[in-house]
């Protein structure tokens, strides 16, 4: 069966998206390609069970298994050798990726504490939007109680858009929560 953010983006995403931007085909209508989550764990260089936790964390909230990025090379104002683990991430696709949005958008963001909205601002020059997110107890697969240190992630949501503005009004009918110019 195919998630419900998929139906939704078939079945009333791509008539609206087409009536808006006066497309001449469906094929035109902006497309999910992937969503990455990363996850930056500078405590890595002194202690790697700080990186093994987070990649445990990562896998729940993912529903698959995070690869540990390493650094290109060496910092030493950072205290970095050249391949050491500092991070993970995981790319989602398919029926994976829109499962963890519909989760991510209806309940996740919901759980942020003094949440009014994300910024419309974070749009690359290509119309992908990245999310920074602080803490990793917004999801619900993170038991709070067992929570070492709280970390943060970045989510990026790649799509193949042909502008910032085509990228808006698709996350817009996602059901992605923006702040509007008056509360900022």
């Amino acid at each position: 069966m195919a998630p419900r953010l998929l139906e939704k983006y078939r079945n009333e995403i791509v008539p609206e998206m087409i009536k808006l931007m006066k497309y001449k085909s469906p094929m035109q209508v902006p497309r999910l390609k992937k969503v990455v989550i990363n996850m930056g764990v500078g405590e890595a260089i002194t202690d790697i069970k700080f990186l093994e936790k987070s990649v445990e964390e990562l896998a729940m909230i993912a529903g698959q298994k995070p690869v540990m990025t390493r650094s290109k090379k060496a910092i030493a104002n950072f205290k970095i050798k050249e391949h050491q683990p500092i991070g993970c991430r995981v790319t989602l696709r398919k029926q994976k990726m829109y499962e963890f949005l519909d989760r991510f958008i209806s309940v996740a963001l919901p759980r942020i504490r003094d949440f009014r909205g994300l910024n419309p601002n974070s749009f690359d020059a290509a119309g992908n939007y990245t999310i920074g997110i602080t803490e990793q107890a917004i999801f619900p697969e993170i038991d709070a109680d067992k929570i070492t240190r709280v970390q943060g992630m970045d989510v990026t949501l790649v799509i193949n858009a042909r502008s910032k503005q085509e990228s808006f009004e698709f996350l817009k009918f996602l059901g992605i929560p923006f702040k509007t110019s008056k509360e900022e």
